[in-house]
C-alpha cells in the first residue's frame, strides 16, 4: 500500500480507495495522496473537492484509478 501512496505523491496518480468511515458507512472515494504517516494518509478528495484526511486502518482497497493507469501506457 505505500508504494501506491509514495507513487500518488511523487507523480500526482489519482488512487481509488474503498474506505470504511466513523459511522460505519462504506464509501468509495478518488483521490491523490499529498502526505503519508503510520497512522493517516492527507489526500486531496476529487468527490469533496478539498484535503481530507483517512485514518489507514480504514483503507480497506485501495487501487491505481484505471484511466490513469492506461494513460501511462501510451
Amino acid at each position: 500500500m505505500d508504494g501506491l501512496f509514495i507513487r500518488s505523491i511523487e507523480e500526482n496518480i489519482p488512487l481509488e480507495m474503498i474506505y470504511l468511515a466513523e459511522n460505519q458507512e462504506l464509501s468509495q472515494r478518488k483521490l491523490i495522496v499529498r502526505e503519508v504517516n503510520d497512522t493517516y494518509i492527507r489526500a486531496y478528495c476529487m468527490l469533496r473537492k478539498q484535503i481530507r484526511t483517512f485514518k489507514r486502518e480504514n483503507i480497506l482497497s485501495i487501487i491505481p484509478e484505471m484511466r490513469s493507469k492506461n494513460r501511462h501506457l501510451h
